[in-house]
């Protein structure tokens, strides 16, 4: 039943955005393990497209943040405000105050208003003036950035961007997309309409479905080995990416590894994790939280690269036996 919903969300998502099946993916791994999602892509690639259309596709409170440098974290949380009519301050909630957080060009606002937001995402409440509030549930922000224009930016940190479940990069449409996408948006008769199909309860319903998830021992421990390959290369045989790597995967990668297998394995049908779950994820969990040196960018070398000479170096057969 919830595999069939969740069908009908991607295809009501795929009536406006064409040849972004991996994005959508990833932002309901997202919404159904609580993890907070960081789409970075040129512009143009449907990021915004989709995240709004996702929002409109779930019966949730969705809010869109356009950052800018002069953006204060007042105008995101919310301040105290004067009323003369009472002579009293009164609390004017923020943006942040929704259930799905659209932080558009999230790098182009000052560390301030980034402290602001990943303290929220971190925390899930809001202190304004004396006063904390807890943010509704579920909260999900889903940050975009571009990579290409660093004039009048400001880089996320790393400790920061360790923050979000997923750093998902998005590349360009296949020719036969594109050719869809022009068609559609030329026509001056095209529908961005599409109908509702979750609500809270059934994501509430679906998080606990997916908690029920079973990952056999060995994948627990294929998705360590995995991550402690990244801290140290040596032990691992790696001896040519080590001279790469500044600092390994954080313990939050292997939460990640884990509740991101269970989710791909439920939407796929099943009640239990393969290797290849922890597999077809690895590369998003992973890719924002190996942190490479100047030798890396000088060489050329980028921790996609790594992460797929880290997962032939550690072959799922080792794991074999596992259903």
């Amino acid at each position: 039943m919830h595999q069939e919903k969740i069908q009908e969300v991607i295809q009501e998502v795929k009536k406006i955005v064409v040849g972004q099946d991996k994005m959508v993916n990833r932002l309901l791994i997202g919404l159904f393990t609580n993890g907070h999602i960081l789409l970075e892509g040129v512009p143009g690639l449907a990021k915004t497209l989709t995240v709004n259309t996702l929002s409109q596709v779930l019966h949730l409170d969705f809010k869109r943040i356009q950052f800018t440098p002069d953006l204060l974290p007042s105008d995101l949380v919310g301040t105290m405000i004067y009323n003369q009519l009472n002579a009293n301050f009164e609390v004017k909630k923020g943006p942040i105050f929704s259930n799905i957080i659209l932080a558009d060009e999230v790098n182009r606002s000052p560390a301030k208003v980034q402290s602001a937001l990943l303290e929220a995402m971190q925390e899930k409440q809001v202190t304004i003036g004396e006063t904390t509030f807890t943010l509704d549930k579920p909260f999900l922000v889903l940050a975009t950035q571009n990579p290409v224009d660093q004039e009048g930016t400001y880089p996320l940190p790393e400790a920061q961007v360790d923050r979000f479940m997923m750093k998902v990069n998005i590349d360009y449409p296949s020719k036969s997309d594109e050719l869809e996408v022009m068609r559609r948006m030329t026509n001056a008769h095209f529908s961005s309409e599409v109908n509702p199909i979750l609500n809270k309860e059934d994501i509430f319903a679906i998080r606990n479905a997916i908690n029920e998830v079973q990952i056999a021992e060995a994948l627990e421990n294929y998705i360590i080995e995995l991550v402690f390959s990244t801290r140290f290369p040596e032990k691992y045989g790696m001896q040519e990416e080590a001279k790469y790597i500044q600092f390994g995967a954080s313990p939050r990668a292997s939460i990640n590894l884990n509740l991101a297998a269970k989710a791909t394995a439920f939407m796929e049908g099943r009640d239990y994790v393969l290797p290849e779950d922890i597999k077809a994820i690895a590369e998003d969990v992973l890719n924002h939280r190996i942190i490479l040196n100047y030798e890396a960018e000088a060489d050329n070398v980028s921790t996609r690269d790594l992460i797929h000479k880290i997962l032939d170096k550690i072959p799922l057969n080792k794991v074999a036996g596992v259903r």
